[in-house]
């Protein structure tokens, strides 16, 4: 068996089945793993949910912040915005299996000598503290608390991380450290509003502090192999050692990332060209 990785799919189905076909992806004795935002923003989100479901075994994700965006407009917490390309799933017939589904996706896997996540791992915890942390949400999520959970997802408070915290702000934070940073601390205190890349108009955010949450020597968990999504801007450029980035922004105009987990070899599909 060999697993496959890809970047943010973001609902375009296209450039993902063609990277399959360049691999000879065979369902039966290969698997996709996916970093999260399998929807929204592009043009085939409820194409997508349906490829990667009847997939079954062959197939799993973390999640990410756009399909727990999904997730809460579906609860009725939160109301769809007009960048948001998600109606074909609201008004499928087969929406309450597929979003389902979804639900019970993990937060983080751990896959050989790799873990997966959407945004990251801050620099404060340990591989073994952010599969704690994961969990943790995965059975709130997979609870009848799952409504609570999704009345009280949104914000960015708290920002840092403290044992003592509990309930709604405790998962709340769990939740934006593993699905919506790029910049922080070296403690770990949250910085969500930047989504520019390093080195590009962030001085204000040295001096305040902050830097993405991968570039501290000190981080405990710098010496594992972390796959992530998530960060478009950082155009999958080398991050560092163990670091590996899979969002390469197809969405946004850039590419669609695959990595064989095996061999590391990684492939790319266009969204303007066929390279």
């Amino acid at each position: 068996m060999t697993d496959y990785v890809v970047g943010d799919i973001q609902g375009c189905l296209d450039p993902l089945l063609q990277l399959l076909d360049r691999v000879n992806f065979e369902p039966a004795t290969d698997r996709l793993i996916a970093v999260g935002d399998l929807i929204n923003r592009g043009p085939q989100s409820l194409e997508t949910l349906r490829f990667c479901k009847q997939l079954g075994n062959s197939f799993t994700s973390v999640l990410g912040n756009h399909d727990l965006h999904l997730l809460a407009i579906s609860q009725g917490v939160r109301s769809a915005t007009p960048k948001d390309t998600l109606n074909d799933i609201l008004d499928a017939p087969d929406r309450h299996e597929l979003l389902g589904w979804l639900q019970q996706l993990p937060l983080l896997l751990s896959i050989g000598d790799y873990s997966i996540v959407h945004a990251g791992i801050p620099p404060n915890w340990s591989i073994n503290t952010a599969v704690a942390m994961a969990r943790e949400v995965e059975g709130v999520l997979q609870s009848d608390q799952a409504s609570l959970y999704f009345q009280h997802m949104y914000g960015n408070q708290p920002d840092r991380w403290s044992d003592n915290l509990e309930g709604p702000e405790r998962w709340r934070l769990i939740t934006n450290y593993l699905t919506r940073m790029r910049y922080c601390s070296s403690s770990g205190q949250l910085e969500l509003c930047a989504k520019t890349a390093p080195n590009n108009g962030d001085e204000e955010l040295s001096v305040a502090g902050f830097s993405p949450w991968y570039s501290y020597k000190g981080r405990l968990a710098a010496e594992d192999k972390i796959i992530f999504g998530h960060w478009a801007a950082l155009e999958g450029k080398d991050c560092g050692e163990n670091l590996y980035p899979m969002d390469t922004g197809y969405v946004w105009g850039g590419a669609m990332r695959l990595m064989n987990l095996d061999s590391g070899e990684q492939y790319h599909q266009y969204a303007d060209s066929n390279q």
